[in-house]
C-alpha cells in the first residue's frame, strides 16, 4: 500500500490499468466484508447521489463504515478509484454480438449495423443519463478499463459492418458517439439540475420559458418565440416525450448519412 506522503509526492498515474493496480485482494488486517468490488459499487451510488464535487475518500469510508485507511489498501488515490467507478459504469452497457442468435429479445434482424449501432447508442445515452459524473471522467482518464474497451471494441466493429471505408469509420464513429455524448451529458445535468431545485423536468422547463419569455431583450424573446414554433411543431407533450422524440429523429438521421456515405463507397 502506497502512503499518503508518497501519493502526495508521486505524480500522477497515466492510468490504474497500466501499472498492474487495478487488482489487489484483502490481507488479513482487512475488514473481512470489504473488498474491491464492494468499495467501487458504494463508489458509484455516493457518485450517483452526492456527485463527484462532494465525493471524497474519507466520506466513501464513512458510507463502508470503515477507516480511510482501509480503503487504501485496496486503491493508492482517489483518482485510481473514480477509474475504477468509471469503467463500471461502462460495465452496464449492453453489447451486441454481431451475430443475430446472441442479441437479445430475438430481433430477426438484430445483427444489422443499424440496429446494433441503435442500441449501443441508446445505452451509452442511458447510461451517461444515469451517472452524470461519468461525462467529465470520460475526458479526464485514459478510458482504457476492460468495460470501456469492450464497448469500443463494439463500436468498431459495427463501422467496419457500415460498408464505409476505413478512413470514413472513424468519422462515422466520432458523428454519432459524440453527438450522443453531449445530448447524454446535457439531459443528465439538466436532469440533476432540476432534482436540486426540487422540480420536475416540466414544470423546471414551464417556470424556465416563463421567465425569459418575460425578459425585456427582444433578441432573447425572439430566440424563445421561434424555439418554442420548432418545439410545437413536433407535436405535444412532456420534456422527456420532446426529448427523446429529438434524440431518435437525431439517431436516425446520422444512420440515414452512413448509409448514403457508405453507398457513395
Amino acid at each position: 500500500m502506497v502512503s499518503a506522503a508518497d501519493r502526495a509526492k508521486s505524480p500522477a498515474r497515466t492510468s490504474v490499468w497500466l501499472e498492474g493496480k487495478a487488482e489487489r485482494g484483502r490481507r488479513s488486517a482487512q475488514p473481512a466484508s470489504l473488498d474491491r468490488a464492494k468499495i467501487i459499487d458504494a463508489t458509484v451510488r455516493l457518485l450517483d447521489s452526492e456527485g463527484a464535487a462532494k465525493f471524497s475518500m474519507r466520506r466513501l469510508a464513512a458510507e463502508l463504515d470503515v477507516t480511510a485507511m482501509s480503503v487504501y489498501w485496496y486503491v493508492d488515490t482517489k483518482d485510481d478509484l473514480l477509474e475504477l467507478a468509471l469503467d463500471a459504469a461502462f460495465g452496464t452497457i449492453r453489447l451486441p454480438d454481431a451475430g443475430a442468435d446472441a442479441l437479445p429479445d430475438g430481433d430477426a434482424d438484430a445483427g444489422d449495423w443499424r440496429e446494433r449501432l441503435r442500441r449501443l447508442a441508446v445505452d451509452y445515452r442511458a447510461m451517461l443519463v444515469r451517472h452524470p459524473w461519468v461525462s467529465p471522467l470520460v475526458g479526464t482518464f485514459l478510458n482504457i478499463g476492460p468495460n470501456a474497451l469492450a464497448f469500443s471494441l463494439a463500436i468498431q466493429q459495427v463501422m467496419r459492418d457500415t460498408g464505409l471505408p476505413p478512413r470514413g469509420q472513424m468519422g462515422a464513429l466520432s458523428a454519432v458517439f459524440q453527438f450522443v455524448y453531449g445530448f447524454g451529458t446535457i439531459e443528465g445535468h439538466f436532469i440533476a439540475r432540476c432534482a436540486s431545485a426540487g422540480m420536475s423536468q416540466d414544470e423546471y422547463y414551464r417556470e424556465a420559458i416563463g421567465t425569459m419569455t418575460g425578459a425585456p431583450d427582444l433578441g432573447l424573446k425572439k430566440y424563445i418565440t421561434e424555439s418554442m414554433e420548432i418545439m410545437v411543431s413536433g407535436g405535444t407533450g412532456t420534456v422527456a416525450e420532446m426529448r427523446e422524440r429529438d434524440f431518435e429523429y437525431a439517431l436516425e438521421t446520422l444512420v440515414a448519412g452512413i448509409e448514403a456515405m457508405a453507398a457513395r463507397g
